[in-house]
């Protein structure tokens, strides 16, 4: 595929642009106007405004065909602020591409310029550029706002790129990829009164340490130890004075499973844990317990296509484990077939975590990422 090599500083440019560009979710309305401009001008349907700024290009094959393909690309920024001194880092202040999104943009529309030039396929091909990855839900609102009644999908393909994985790698796996993001938060309410005088009062605090205690013990003695899971405690918040007990305290955190049954068991488990605080403290528990994103399940037959035609534009391995960390492209796959494929973006000595303020997306890699997107549609679309 030597026509993709030209576009390629182009591109880069244009990653760069929107790297310093940055936008949250929902928000993205200056990289939706990059994107349909680009797309609009490689001659492709364009829609806009699908799930709020989502926008979606449409290429059809010059071959007669009824199968259909969707080729994902998240483009929203996170809450950060950049610590990179890169000439393209962030005009924005706070707000930050520390997760590469940005170069998934390109790495799509790259994808489609080689394409819209020469359609040697059959069917429809339709480019998804999906606001609000990040936290949002996103691919959901898209999804509930009429994604794949307007726009079939026989199949659908996210890439992502992952540190710590060799550069140009690509990694992919069948069943559980990604694991599903519940977050909890428990409000401990007492009476609130003079630390000096405890035994008038139900203490909140005591009862939140007795609790963080208590469901780190779930994980351990009540999931299967053949089952992934992972409960973490990630804020406590109580009390202004070194001598009041306070009236409420509250503990949040996250948990991450890739089971339904597993995260069920979970849940209840903390439920009933909050029925005996409430006892031994005499205190109210509440639990607003939220599981926004399910687990990533890739279709069996989707990921060995995957890893196949990945074979043929670079090194390719069989992902061995999931990954604890969440991605909405999980209500993608509940509703349509298809995989979620890693991009090797250098190994870990050499490449800055995921939502690191030191981040940037490899260029480098950014060819390895449009062949397999051309080699997906070309293989799928025949």
């Amino acid at each position: 595929m030597a026509e993709i090599a030209d576009p390629v500083p182009d591109l880069v440019a244009l990653r760069r642009d929107i790297h310093a560009h940055p936008e949250l979710g929902f928000s993205e309305h200056r990289t939706a106007r990059v994107i349909a401009a680009e797309l609009a001008r490689l001659g492709l349907e364009v829609h806009e405004g699908i799930g709020k700024t989502g926008v979606v290009g449409v290429l059809k094959g010059r071959r007669k065909g009824t199968r259909t393909l969707g080729l994902r690309a998240d483009m929203d920024a996170l809450p950060i602020h950049e610590q990179t001194n890169l000439p393209w880092a962030s005009t924005t202040p706070g707000t930050f591409h520390g997760c590469g999104h940005d170069g998934h943009v390109a790495m799509l529309l790259g994808a489609a310029r080689v394409l819209a030039a020469d359609p040697d396929f059959a069917g429809t091909l339709n480019f998804i550029f999906q606001p609000a990855e990040e936290g949002q839900g996103g691919a959901r609102v898209m999804i509930e706002e009429g994604l794949f009644e307007r726009f079939a999908c026989d199949r659908v393909y996210a890439l992502h790129n992952w540190p710590g994985l060799p550069a140009g790698t690509i990694s992919t796996r069948p069943g559980p990829i990604m694991g599903a993001a519940d977050k909890f938060r428990i409000t401990l309410t007492g009476k609130g009164g003079h630390a000096a005088i405890p035994h008038d009062t139900p203490d909140a605090i005591l009862a939140a340490a007795s609790l963080v205690q208590q469901i780190n013990t779930i994980v351990a003695r009540d999931v299967p130890p053949s089952a992934n899971a992972v409960l973490s405690v990630t804020q406590i918040h109580g009390g202004h004075a070194h001598n009041v007990i306070p009236a409420e305290v509250v503990v949040s955190g996250t948990v991450r499973t890739f089971d339904p049954a597993v995260q069920d068991r979970i849940e209840d488990r903390m439920r009933a844990m909050l029925k005996g605080i409430e006892a031994s403290f005499e205190v109210q528990c509440a639990l607003d317990y939220d599981r926004y994103y399910p687990a990533t399940i890739n279709d069996p037959a989707a990921a060995a296509d995957a890893l196949a035609v990945a074979a043929t534009v670079a090194h390719a391995e069989l992902a061995s484990e999931p990954a604890p960390t969440s991605e909405d492209f999980s209500f993608m796959l509940q509703r349509r077939p298809g995989a979620y494929i890693w991009l090797g973006q250098g190994a870990a000595d050499h490449a800055a975590p995921l939502h690191n303020p030191h981040y940037d997306f490899n260029d480098a890699v950014m060819e390895t990422g449009i062949r397999l997107h051309v080699a997906l549609a070309r293989h799928w679309l025949v």
